[in-house]
């Protein structure tokens, strides 16, 4: 089941820091961009919502180890592979490369749950709002309170991914 997907970008200003090498923390903005990337590549979403439930792919570990910096204005290839799929997870790796060559700049992982989060609407007893006097003859507000209930789910793209 080897998937792998690749993007090439140019380093932008904003990503750099004041000698115009790239920051670490946006090497994991470009591991998030490269992975919404594969999923729309594949006719999924990220992040989608339906019925009162959202499913997103909230992350359970990310890492990343630098071998070379990447300067701005530089072009960059992030290849993301597949390293496992499972019922509710998936676990990626990304290499960093000048483009054309296999000089590695960066090396990543990151691993990601598919979770629901599903929206239900509480109602609570009667309450009146602070600074209510017992002389106020209307009636007590109703409360709703809106909580989300957390879910893992099995993954959508289990079924794609792990086809022979």
């Amino acid at each position: 089941m080897p998937y792998e997907f690749k993007l090439t970008r140019r380093v932008e200003f904003a990503e750099t820091d004041m000698a115009g090498i790239v920051h670490f923390s946006n090497f994991f903005r470009m591991m998030e961009a490269t992975e919404h990337a594969f999923f729309r590549s594949l006719g999924f979403s990220i992040h989608s919502a339906a019925e009162g439930a959202t499913v997103g792919w909230p992350r359970v570990s990310a890492a990343c180890d630098y071998q070379r910096p990447l300067r701005f204005e530089e072009e960059v290839e992030i290849q993301l592979l597949v390293a496992e799929v499972r019922s509710r997870s998936i676990r990626y790796q990304f290499v960093f490369r000048q483009p054309g060559t296999d000089v590695e700049i960066a090396r990543g992982n990151v691993a990601a749950v598919c979770a629901t989060w599903i929206a239900s609407r509480e109602s609570s007893s009667p309450s009146r709002s602070p600074g209510h006097s017992r002389s106020d003859h209307r009636r007590p507000r109703r409360v709703v309170e809106t909580r989300r209930k957390l879910r893992l789910t099995p993954c959508p793209l289990s079924p794609i991914l792990n086809q022979p």
